[in-house]
């Protein structure tokens, strides 16, 4: 085993651009901690193309609405930070809230038509934090290739569009969904569920298999797909849906499904109390969730 690298830790933007000068190419993998394999994964991939890694570590408040749980959100500094070690990052930028949205701090960021819908309109001013803090991340690692996870995919989309929209020189790289052996996607807020509600969880990504399922064997009519997934979240009472969308590369609601590469199935529920996200991609054969994929934007 590879001996565990301790990374650089700053928390300013003039420590951060000291680490930086004059380093390569540099990747970015902005997260908000409570880093897990999926986080890793993507760590693994910018360490491979990357000459210097940074990971952004910032639970942003602008993102969360008045009910949402950003106090109790999971933080677990030393555990991050050895995940980051193990998987070869060379340093850690760690904002305060000052820092990030100093006194008078009057900006946001409106990246409008994709972020509009399904989570867009199920919380409403999350992609507008989402966007902002993106953007003052890029703006202050200045990275050549910055990586996200396909499981936030609506979050994917609308921070493609705002870096196309605004010219921002950096390449926006999206990596598959890491799921547990259950088919669960991974994600920070798993740590809320028991192992068994964990398990039970996985009916999401069943469900979205489903309707995969049913575009493999021929189905092209978005209802009809949809059907297959709400029979398969209908079993398991303690469901409560958001929603199961059909969806094309602007986001938007299909009702027939074309062969456009870009159109997903993505699911939104309540379970145990958590909310829980997931998606797939629909395709003629079945997707390989674990298999490294990137589409630049």
């Amino acid at each position: 085993m590879a001996a565990q690298v301790r990374p650089q830790v700053v928390r300013s933007p003039e420590a951060l651009r000291s680490a930086l000068s004059g380093r390569g190419r540099v990747g970015l993998v902005p997260t908000m901690g409570y880093l897990h394999d999926g986080h890793a994964t993507l760590m693994r991939r910018a360490r491979e193309v990357c000459d210097v890694l940074v990971v952004s570590i910032f639970v942003n408040p602008l993102q969360f609405g008045p009910s949402e749980d950003l106090a109790a959100y999971p933080r677990d500094l030393q555990r991050d930070l050895g995940v980051v070690g193990e998987a070869g990052v060379d340093v850690v930028f760690m904002p305060d809230v000052e820092t990030m949205y100093p006194p008078a701090f009057d900006t946001r960021v409106v990246v409008s038509g994709v972020s509009e819908g399904l989570d867009g309109a199920s919380r409403p001013g999350h992609f507008v934090g989402v966007a902002t803090v993106v953007l003052k991340l890029l703006n202050l690692v200045r990275p050549d290739v910055a990586f996200f996870g396909e499981k936030d995919w609506q979050q994917l989309a609308v921070l493609r569009q705002m870096v196309r929209d605004l010219n921002v020189p950096v390449e926006v790289v999206g990596l598959p969904t890491v799921r547990a052996p259950s088919g669960l996607a991974l994600s920070s807020r798993n740590s809320y569920l028991t192992p068994e509600q964990q398990a039970r969880a996985a009916v999401l990504s069943r469900a979205l298999t489903a309707v995969q399922e049913a575009y493999a064997g021929g189905e092209r009519d978005a209802a009809g797909l949809r059907q297959a997934g709400l029979d398969v979240l209908s079993a398991d009472p303690e469901v409560t849906l958001d929603y199961l969308s059909v969806v094309g590369r602007d986001m938007q609601e299909r009702e027939v499904v074309d062969n456009d590469s870009m159109t997903r199935v993505l699911v939104a529920a309540r379970m145990f109390g958590v909310r829980l996200i997931d998606n797939m991609p629909l395709v003629s054969a079945q997707p390989n969730a674990t298999q490294p994929g990137a589409e630049p934007a």
